[in-house]
């Protein structure tokens, strides 16, 4: 591991910036691994995996309910700007890591080879749970929301009646197909990428044209940029009232935060690649930046096309984002909204699962999971991860179940992606600024601003770690607890236990 430290070839910059396959199979080799999966992708793949995940059309409506409720209009709005800020802070630190080390592993394979060697395999260790447990809740919480959505357009112009359980079935249906795409579609996800990248793009685009045409009435400006609402409290008293508005403020960022994570996963499909030591960090900050602008866009058209706030919000639905496609295009045009919408939010999950499996497969590889032995093998046929893919569907589908019993499980369950990836993403950059003096950068760097950029982007991580394993509706009880402290109490316990 200390062979890093004076690495002649990474001195003039990494042998990947050759370009080609060939470059980079030696660069992996450096790092100790052989090339395994296909090596097929270019940079607008890359960046199109983390577009995809991040994807603003399933993350701002599958807790546009919980952003309207706890803070409101000006806290959705002002919020996602000072997210986008401190999440391009994160990403640019993270890029400049993953240039150094383009590897699957990611974030855990960058504690260990940032930390001093005696204590590269806790690090590492610690990081590799922490990524693995957010990208299972992150899955989560996309296909669960797609299964909800699903659930909700089936209700347009019939008489069915969505339960906990049709939509749990739903859940596992969704799994299941994410689940066969990423086993037997392996060679058509490049294909599948582009169009997800241009789906998410002009769909996003079209839905906001949208309803922003055809809305009969729209909301005024000082409703959309000022307004501050408080609904978190169960019997009428919220948190601004039994504590201060500025709680309400930073537990309603959530729906900001969550939808702009995952972006990691340029850096776990580095090893499949061209010019992986540019092109992954290159993924990372495109994806952050274009969602930034391209999701203020998607909550400004929501906003503004809100035609009864309380009606909205209480909808038969369950949904706002869809009494907002009724009110505004009727119930045909919703239903092709609702299928733009849907069409996202499977494409994202199906590219969630796919990070997923590279992670853990990555992470078997290196003997950091329960039957590494068999996780760890990849299908000779498809050179793909395909055990891996199975494991991240069941993990996804066990974290569902609270749902079906709890009122504020699928924000806890979006609390805990937030967290668990955030967590894993602040350790490597922390020690990138610790054990300074033993990074050797890669092509991707940020000079002068590399410490004041991951300072800023490791005290953000800290903050929103506390911020979101906080109760979020008043008073607490066994229905309202933020079980987020929980999942991420069993890791902390499960990894530093073992």
């Amino acid at each position: 591991m200390s062979s890093m430290d004076t690495d002649p070839r990474l001195e003039s910059g990494s042998p990947a910036t050759v370009g080609g396959g060939d470059a980079d199979e030696v660069e992996l080799a450096r790092m100790g691994y052989k090339q395994e999966l296909k090596r097929e992708l270019g940079l607008l793949q890359n960046f199109g995996v983390s577009f995809s995940i991040i994807s603003v059309i399933t993350g701002i409506p599958s807790l546009f309910l919980f952003g309207l409720n706890t803070g409101g209009p000006a806290v959705m709005v002002w919020g996602w700007v000072v997210v986008a800020f401190f999440t391009m802070m994160v990403g640019l630190a993270m890029a400049e890591v993953c240039s150094a080390h383009p590897t699957s592993g990611g974030p855990y394979f960058w504690a260990a080879m940032l930390s001093k060697p005696q204590h590269a395999a806790f690090a590492s260790w610690i990081t590799g749970w922490f990524n693995l447990l957010g990208q299972v809740a992150v899955t989560t919480g996309i296909s669960y929301a797609c299964a909800n959505f699903i659930s909700t357009a089936a209700t347009f112009q019939t008489d069915f009646v969505p339960s906990a359980k049709t939509t749990i079935g739903i859940y596992a249906a969704v799994l299941v197909a994410q689940g066969l795409i990423n086993t037997f579609g392996v060679h058509l996800l490049k294909y599948l990428n582009t169009i997800s990248v241009w789906w998410h793009a002009v769909g996003t685009t079209a839905v906001v044209i949208a309803i922003l045409a055809a809305a009969p009435k729209h909301q005024s400006g000082e409703f959309v940029f000022r307004t501050l609402i408080d609904n978190t409290g169960l019997d009428g008293v919220g948190w601004g009232d039994r504590a201060s508005h500025a709680y309400v403020v930073v537990i309603g960022i959530l729906m900001a935060q969550y939808t702009l994570t995952g972006f990691d996963a340029s850096a776990h499909m580095t090893e499949e690649t061209r010019n992986a030591a540019m092109s992954g960090s290159i993924g990372i900050v495109m994806a952050i930046g274009v969602s930034a602008v391209l999701g203020w866009f998607l909550i400004l058209g929501l906003l503004f096309s809100i035609q009864d706030l309380d009606a909205t919000i209480g909808s038969a639905t369950g949904q706002p984002v869809a009494q907002i496609f009724l009110d505004t295009v009727g119930e045909k045009g919703a239903i092709v909204l609702m299928t733009i919408v849907i069409g996202a939010m499977f494409f994202c999950g199906t590219f969630s699962i796919t990070s997923n499996s590279r992670m853990m497969y990555a992470f078997a590889r290196d003997g950091g999971i329960p039957g590494h032995k068999f996780f760890h093998k990849v299908d000779v046929k498809r050179k793909s991860p395909i055990r891996t893919v199975w494991l991240a569907c069941t993990l996804s589908f066990i974290l569902g179940l609270p749902s079906l019993g709890s009122s504020v499980a699928f924000s806890a369950a979006t609390s805990i992606a937030t967290i668990g990836l955030y967590i894993s993403y602040a350790i490597p950059i922390a020690l990138r600024v610790i054990n300074r003096q033993n990074f050797v950068r890669g092509p991707f760097h940020l000079g002068s601003f590399s410490y004041p950029v991951a300072l800023i982007a490791v005290l953000w991580i800290i903050f929103i770690s506390i911020a979101f394993i906080l109760p979020q509706e008043n008073p607490v009880d066994s229905q309202t607890l933020n079980y987020a402290v929980v999942a991420v109490g069993i890791v902390i316990a499960y990894s530093l236990g073992f």
